[in-house]
């Protein structure tokens, strides 16, 4: 049954975004014991080839590693590298194949507005969004700078609608920024993006969310507490059709009927904390989806985690006939009890955990994705001495995962910081495993923040570390086969 026991969820029967409260689902279940610790992700074996990591706590990259040298030969476990491109990187790789046969990749190629200017241009990488010809995976080759507005730094909002060939994304900062939307069409010719409008329709930017039909973007404020839904069904003309306040949201995911959202909820700002009580928000979206005027939307249950630390995105998939996300978190939960846990052992990790959502007034959490890097009982100070292990924004935590396919998949793939790329087996979501991992630090140390992309017919999956640019990972063993299932 998974880790039942872990879950507190909070149940609102018909919330208006006016903030209509209704009963919670602990009374209605009644009382389900003290919450249990978050365990690590069962650790794999290694196929012949492989340059495993050399100490044995999963995911740990110790500075006698950097200081050897070690370090900066990569750690691998049934991966191997096919290509790289450039040296910085930002939060989402994306893939596409057009409509005459090219493949191309999409990576923001920086963390934090104005970090790798001068970087990017000496190297030859470029600014704002690089645009990679994949048609020979083993030979990127850049084929274009997106540098509009909004493309020159997204953020974490950069993303893909498939199905109608769009690319967009806002204007954003690691708080929030003016919500310059930026739309491309990618349909016609992926290697070379054509700039359909650049508007304010955004309102304010830091994450995002497609609609799957690509007929609504979403843009997430965050640091404004907004979430605000753009009408694109002429990419040429967007529309802003409402801002819905209140929330500090992450990422903005959506049922494939586009009439239920999954929001990560950053938390609310108390006099206990900068953001208290982060967790995942369920929305009835139906009337944004259908178009009606002023639309309202429907928070229909919230759910909370004991190990949570900074939500950042929660993907839908199914596995057996049922809904599930793959929902991850990142940092460390620095900003818990006013502050006064900022870089300790026992901060919180939340790492990533699957939760079924097949009734969606009633999610539960049904298994964790982490490493034991993450576990409190390995976050020693000899740990936390490791290169970029007590950074805010670094170390040993997740960031962003994703899956194959959305029906389902048997494997996903996670960016977690320092940890570089893990691979974990889905088959069973109640009972997940390690079952790969790519790491390829500099001298920085690693930097894997990217949402991956996956490349199925050449069995890859492709992703970016800020300090070290773009990897084209081609996956063997027990991480390969499971694409073939």
């Amino acid at each position: 049954m998974g880790r039942l026991g872990r879950w507190r969820p909070v149940v609102v029967a018909t919330v208006l975004a006016t903030g209509v409260v209704g009963s919670s689902l602990a009374a209605a279940l009644g009382d389900q014991g003290p919450p249990s610790v978050a365990e690590s992700t069962p650790v794999t074996s290694c196929a012949p080839g492989s340059m495993p990591e050399t100490t044995s706590v999963q995911g740990r990259v110790p500075s006698a590693d950097f200081r050897s040298g070690r370090a900066l030969k990569g750690y691998t476990c049934n991966t191997r590298m096919v290509s790289r491109h450039g040296r910085t990187g930002g939060f989402k790789v994306l893939r596409y194949t057009d409509a005459a046969g090219h493949t191309c990749a999409y990576y923001d190629s920086t963390l934090f507005l104005g970090k790798d200017v001068v970087t990017n241009l000496l190297n030859g990488t470029g600014l704002g969004v690089v645009v990679l010809d994949m048609s020979d995976p083993a030979h990127p080759r850049k084929t274009a700078n997106l540098v509009s507005p909004a493309m020159l730094s997204p953020h974490e909002s950069l993303l893909l609608n498939e199905p109608r060939g769009l690319l967009a994304g806002v204007m954003g900062t690691a708080a929030t920024a003016p919500g310059i939307l930026d739309v491309y069409d990618v349909r016609t010719d992926c290697r070379h993006p054509r700039l359909l409008s650049s508007s304010p329709a955004g309102v304010l930017g830091h994450e995002s969310g497609w609609s799957p039909d690509g007929m609504t973007f979403w843009a997430s404020g965050a640091a404004g507490f907004t979430m605000t839904a753009v009408d694109l069904s002429d990419p040429r003309r967007p529309r802003t059709i409402r801002t819905y306040p209140g929330v500090v949201s992450h990422g903005l995911r959506f049922s494939p009927d586009g009439r239920t959202m999954y929001v990560a909820d950053m938390g609310t700002p108390s006099v206990h904390s900068i953001l208290d009580n982060p967790g995942l928000r369920i929305y009835d979206v139906s009337q944004v989806q259908d178009r009606v005027g002023h639309p309202d939307i429907k928070l229909l249950s919230e759910l909370h985690w004991d190990d949570a630390s900074i939500p950042q995105v929660a993907q839908p998939f199914t596995s057996g006939g049922r809904d599930y996300v793959l929902e991850v978190d990142e940092f460390t939960d620095y900003f818990g009890d006013g502050l006064t846990k900022i870089f300790q052992k026992d901060a919180p990790v939340g790492a990533a955990r699957i939760i079924d959502v097949d009734d969606p007034q009633h999610p539960f959490v049904v298994s964790d994705l982490r490493l034991q890097v993450h576990d409190q009982q390995y976050r020693t100070d000899d740990v936390l001495s490791d290169r970029g292990a007590r950074s805010p924004v670094q170390g040993y935590a997740a960031h962003y995962c994703s899956v194959p396919t959305q029906a389902d998949p048997q494997i996903a793939a996670c960016s977690m910081i320092a940890s570089g790329l893990r691979l974990f087996d889905i088959s069973d979501v109640a009972h997940p495993k390690e079952v790969g991992y790519f790491n390829m630090p500099s001298n920085a140390g690693g930097w894997a923040m990217s949402q991956p992309a996956w490349d199925v017919g050449n069995h890859s999956v492709w992703y970016t570390d800020g300090n070290n640019g773009f990897f084209d990972v081609a996956l063997d063993g027990d991480a390969r086969a499971l694409l073939d299932r």
